[in-house]
């Protein structure tokens, strides 16, 4: 269920969200933003849905060996 809420805000961040974001997609955005602030979600759950995502998991792993390297790299 969605609820409407009237946020006040400088109109210079006014238009530069209208600019950057679009006029229909504000509120999605800031929700976005917002979620991880006040929604708490349960932790194994979240994890469990990171891991899940084969894409997200195969960027970290080439990640995490990429610094492998930077690490031999460095001048003792």
């Amino acid at each position: 269920m969605q609820k409407k809420l009237t946020v006040t805000i400088d109109e210079e961040v006014y238009n530069g969200l209208r600019a950057v974001i679009g006029p229909r997609k504000i509120s999605r955005f800031i929700e976005d933003l917002v979620r991880p602030h006040v929604v708490k979600k349960d932790m194994y759950a979240a994890y469990k849905e990171m891991a899940a995502d084969r894409v997200r998991e195969s960027e970290a792993l080439e990640w995490a060996e990429g610094t492998f390297g930077d690490v031999n790299d460095e001048e003792k």
